[in-house]
């Protein structure tokens, strides 16, 4: 960028000088034969804006090392889940938009201005890395989740990071402090909703997505800086505050329509930030904030920091006590294959396939471990059709082991909760499902399960149950006979 603004004015320059010799004399050089005499001009002091140009590409050249980087933590952020984390393809497609537009600043292709940089979506993205980076058992960012607000219209919220297996709802803000008490005291501009609106959709959409029947916890994260007021009414409404916590200073009267200017200096910036395409995903409709008409008008003190806080090591989440078995979980759980007998390769390319998954990753341990110190339910349908299934493919070893499993079970009847029975029959949703999952949502359990078509057929429906999803296994000891072994 620096070096197409100066090849640009280095040509105005020259052509300043030849306009200027051909009509009224030279700016430096000899006085030769028959030129008119040297003249002196006051051209503009181009040399003065050199630091600033100076400082403005070295502050590009940060934000592309910026960009790239978060692209390279977002794989290493990714590689150390135990799953795959969800909306890691979006989130990467921003930080390249974000990283295209600024290569394109630096070719020269677009002309911003030097504060423009420091308001850049990189900030927000930078801010939902760090969130990530701070949590255990990440399983989504960027994820949208459709709710219905007071009235009954339906919303859609955007969560930067879902963490500690969907129980927690992180929202990143980059914004400054200043910009947020500013928009919260009602001196942003109009359609900006305030940080504290956008928590009242936070509650709004949680209460409408439990998991493992709780409401997930919210945390706010400011990475530059919250005022008191705003964490202390946050913190009233039960949102959980990360980041420096700054004090505020009142506000005289005749010095709030000052302090207006200022801010509508900044949001000028903010606005014509906008116009690009890939613009910050911001929720919010366009209305009035009622929050603050009695608060008093306040400055941020950013030098005055009252408290910082960071993210716990661990976050303590309500764990359901009850789990809810389903055939799937049952026959996997008594499989031969789960059982150390997977060095085979069978007729069957479906067996054969879930004996080489069994040897990179096993199954039972992950049962065990979530099923350890829980109360464990099964319907009868579940019971019943394992029985028949057993029967006509279980080897013996296997039989014996489903007869001690299932004396271990609270065998309940068939009892699916009233949802569920709004659900419409299809190919992944058949009876049998509606039973085992529906029984799992009246007794409110966590339904283990390998059927996770069915899991998505119902969401798809406005369903979602609560569950936990394993790999399949299949009943392979009577097949042993004629596999081969490896």
């Amino acid at each position: 960028m620096i070096y197409w603004l100066y090849s640009n004015r280095l040509s105005c320059l020259l052509d300043i000088i030849a306009t200027s010799q051909q009509s009224e004399g030279t700016v430096t050089g000899r006085v030769g034969q028959g030129e008119p005499a040297a003249t002196q001009f006051n051209f503009p002091a181009y040399s003065n804006n050199a630091p600033k140009m100076a400082a403005t590409h070295s502050m590009l050249q940060e934000r592309i090392q910026v960009a790239q980087e978060l692209l390279k933590r977002v794989d290493q952020l990714c590689t150390r889940q135990a799953r795959d984390v969800e909306g890691r393809a979006k989130l990467c497609s921003k930080l390249r938009a974000e990283l295209k537009f600024l290569k394109k600043v630096e070719a020269g292709k677009v002309l911003i201005k030097e504060s423009h940089l420091q308001s850049t979506n990189l900030t927000h993205l930078k801010a939902i890395v760090e969130s990530a980076e701070s949590l255990e058992a990440v399983v989504s960012v960027l994820h949208v989740f459709a709710y219905e607000d007071g009235a009954g219209a339906k919303q859609t919220l955007v969560v930067d990071v879902v963490a500690n297996g969907g129980h927690t709802w992180v929202k990143s803000i980059g914004r400054k402090a200043e910009a947020l008490h500013n928009i919260w005291q009602g001196r942003g501009q109009y359609g900006d909703k305030s940080v504290v609106e956008q928590a009242e959709d936070f509650l709004q959409a949680s209460r409408q997505q439990p998991v493992q029947y709780s409401n997930p916890h919210i945390i706010f994260a400011f990475y530059n800086g919250v005022s008191s007021p705003m964490a202390d009414r946050l913190r009233e409404m039960g949102i959980a505050v990360r980041g420096d916590i700054v004090a505020v200073n009142t506000v005289m009267a005749d010095e709030v329509e000052v302090c207006g200017e200022e801010w509508n200096e900044d949001f000028e910036e903010h606005y014509e930030e906008k116009e690009r395409e890939h613009e910050e995903d911001e929720d919010g409709n366009f209305e009035e904030s009622d929050d603050a008409e009695d608060v008093e008008h306040t400055r941020v003190d950013r030098g005055n920091v009252v408290a910082s806080l960071a993210f716990p090591t661990e976050v303590k989440v309500d764990v359901c006590r009850r789990v809810n078995l389903d055939i799937t979980t049952l026959i996997t759980y008594v499989s031969s294959l789960s059982h150390g007998h997977c060095h085979f390769t069978f007729k069957e390319q479906v067996l054969t396939e879930q004996a080489a998954q069994e040897r990179q990753e096993k199954v039972l341990p992950r049962l065990q471990e979530f099923m350890a110190g829980k109360e464990l339910y099964a319907c009868q349908s579940a019971v019943q059709d394992f029985r028949v299934i057993l029967d006509t493919l279980g080897g013996p070893n296997e039989k014996a082991r489903a007869d001690e499993l299932i004396g271990q079970l609270c065998v309940v009847p068939d009892q699916p909760s009233e949802r569920t029975h709004r659900l419409t029959a299809s190919s992944k949703v058949n009876h049998r499902s509606l039973m085992i999952f529906g029984t799992g949502d009246a007794l409110r359990a966590v339904t283990m399960t390998a059927n996770s078509g069915f899991v998505r057929a119902a969401a798809n429906q406005g369903v979602r149950y609560s569950v936990f999803i394993h790999q399949p296994r299949a009943l392979t000891e009577g097949k042993e006979w004629r596999a081969t072994p490896i």
